[in-house]
């Protein structure tokens, strides 16, 4: 998939050659809307969803999921919402362009001299240039400047450079530079000053509050092509008090730049009368989406275009689907993640392999032993699932911090993230196809530990403080603790990806969770999903036929770290670490790649799984 670069923030779409390339996984990850990229020539903005163009006259791919479709209009309060895959590049140049349109920015570039000019203190000094000066006068060659001013909400701005020099006056007009001394790139080693003798340390732009001196923010959207601040038509930003939002210092190409808020689902099998039927509602949309009743339904049953409808289904059936579309509710108003976990526990056990073609979920149950013991005498369950399909869709992104997530529907609460398009009609989504494993432990276990043991109901004690801790610190006003069993889950499932990895053949990077909840009823699911051949190649169905050796190899993983025993003896509301979702948890045992999880490494305590050297006593495997 291409991206372009059109000559200017307002320029129009047209025939624009390829600045890059990004495979489609990567926009609703990395190079989303709002996100900030580098070209070989230049810096850039990816723009929003209207730059993309057209999905119906560009001919995007449509992606179907129908209860995730059901849930995100709800959510958006439109029923028409539909998903479109980010648009491919043509094979040819000489073919229409398409692709993603990414707009310059900053404004703001320091020119790099042959040699860099020494000033007084040794300082290394670069003119600080406006591209209108750029454009007006003659200059060497030229770098965008690496320091921008952005809000937690994902507005983004360019720095007043000339009122930060200047401590907020604006009428000097002589030439600024950046000075920085020595190679360190520290903040305290950079200055930027003016030609006037005006100079302020780079420093003083990380003051939080009334004291910074990047003002408060003004709701700049660059990715929708806004036009430039200080126009009068944009509200300044405020928070839910009304107090306005204050600029924060954000470095371009720092971690903390972009997050995506995105909601995946996995596609589980429906009833197959009620599949064709909402495979028939998809296909006559385009005339349907508009009817007011079962007349209107009727009317278009007599094209000849839909004669194979009017042989399978009544006009009473398909007005009341088309409702069913329209209200965006599921038609079994379960939740996501607890329609896939009904699924896993009712699949049959089933002595064949072959996988059916042209299927998008095929799995079928391990026969366990009855006289199992050991830590497999705590799990009920085992699917090996040979093929599935996730849709992923981006709902918005945020800056600074990554939104937290609702346990149960995979939703971002408490943060205000900002938009991907003006009017949102449509949202970007890809389909992922690989395999997995599903794990359910025994309900009657599960209810046992946590109910009955002392030392569980201490240990979640001591997680809720550290919780609530990280709420007042995020400021998070709805996000809940999700239970000790979820953390206990979430620690086990990091503790067998990291075992499963080592013999499975795919990298631990490329095996990623999904953990269910449901009262009593728990499960893991580790899979692999790429667009690609990568996340089919049977590694980890071959795994789940020996999940008893690979299970017992975790729980050795998680009873000694390399960092214990300060490890073990970590508290979660120790307000000198603030590390508040952390118990026994840290680099050396529990934390994976951060894409590979499903709360971003947090929510993890080892000793709810297995005993450590502290021995609390609340380990779910004690006796295992």
């Amino acid at each position: 998939m291409a991206a372009r670069r059109p000559r200017s923030s307002g320029s129009p779409r047209g025939r624009i050659r390829p600045e890059g390339q990004v495979r489609r996984s990567q926009v609703l990850t990395t190079f989303g809307p709002g996100a900030l990229v580098d070209f070989p020539k230049h810096a850039a903005i990816m723009g929003g969803l209207e730059s993309w163009g057209d999905p119906d006259k560009e001919g995007f791919q449509q992606v179907f999921e129908e209860r995730l479709e059901a849930a995100l209009r709800a959510r958006e309060q439109n029923p028409r919402l539909r998903l479109f895959a980010p648009p491919s590049s043509p094979d040819s140049l000489d073919a229409p362009a398409r692709g993603i349109t990414a707009f310059e920015f900053p404004e703001w570039f320091i020119e790099q001299p042959p040699e860099g000019r020494v000033g007084e203190g040794g300082f290394r000094s670069r003119r600080l240039l406006h591209r209108r000066a750029i454009e007006r006068g003659s200059y060497g060659k030229v770098v965008p400047i690496r320091f921008v001013r952005a809000c937690p909400n994902g507005h983004i701005g360019d720095i007043d450079w000339r009122g930060f020099a200047h401590g907020g006056r604006t009428d000097c007009t002589r030439e600024l530079f950046l000075d920085e001394r020595g190679t360190s790139g520290d903040l305290a080693d950079i200055m930027v000053r003016c030609a006037c003798k005006a100079s302020r340390s780079l420093v003083d732009a990380t003051l939080k509050g009334d004291q910074s001196p990047l003002g408060p923010c003004w709701g700049e959207t660059p990715w929708l092509a806004d036009a430039a601040p200080g126009d009068g038509e944009k509200p300044a930003c405020v928070d839910e008090q009304g107090k306005p939002v204050r600029n924060k210092l954000l470095v371009r190409s720092a971690t903390n730049a972009y997050f995506p808020q995105n909601v995946s689902a996995i596609s589980i099998p429906t009833d197959a009368s009620k599949q064709a039927l909402r495979e028939a509602i998809e296909a006559a949309w385009g005339d349907l989406e508009s009817a007011e009743g079962e007349e209107d339904v009727a009317h278009e049953l007599k094209k000849a275009r839909y004669k194979h409808l009017r042989d399978r289904f009544s006009a009473r059936e398909l007005w009341a689907e088309v409702q069913r579309k329209r209200s965006g509710q599921s038609e079994e108003g379960r939740g996501i993640k607890a329609a896939e976990l009904d699924t896993f526990l009712a699949i049959p056990e089933s002595a064949g392999e072959d996988t059916p073609d042209k299927q998008d979920f095929f799995a079928h149950a391990l026969s366990l032993d009855p006289a199992r013991r050991g830590a497999m005498g705590l799990v009920s369950r085992v699917v090996l699932v040979h093929r599935m399909r996730e849709v992923i869709v981006q709902l918005g992104f945020t800056r600074f911090e990554a939104p937290a997530r609702d346990v149960d529907y995979e939703l971002s609460l408490g943060v205000r993230t900002a938009p991907l398009a003006r009017e949102v009609t449509w949202l970007p989504a890809v389909e992922n196809r690989g395999e997995g494993i599903f794990l359910a432990l025994d309900p009657g276990a599960v209810a046992r530990w946590r109910d009955r043991r002392p030392q569980v109901e201490a240990r979640e004690r001591q997680l809720i403080a550290g919780f609530e801790a990280w709420k007042k610190r995020r400021q998070v006003k709805n996000a809940r603790f999700p239970g000790v069993t979820y953390v206990m889950l979430h620690s086990l499932s990091h503790l067998l990806l990291t075992a499963v990895s080592l013999e499975c053949g795919y990298a631990a990077s490329s095996i990623r969770e999904r953990i269910y909840l449901d009262g009593d009823r728990c499960g893991i699911l580790l899979f692999t999903g790429t667009p690609d051949a990568e996340g089919t190649l049977g590694g980890l169905v071959q795994v789940g036929k020996k999940l008893a050796h690979h299970l017992d190899a975790a729980l050795d993983l998680g009873k000694l770290c390399s960092n214990d025993p300060v490890c073990a003896q970590h508290h979660p509301d120790d307000a000198h670490e603030e590390r508040f979702l952390h118990g026994a948890a840290c680099h050396g045992c529990l934390l994976i790649s951060e894409p590979s999880c499903e709360w971003s490494n947090e929510l993890l305590d080892r000793s709810l799984v297995v005993d450590t050297v502290e021995d609390s006593g609340a380990a779910f495997f004690s006796e295992a």
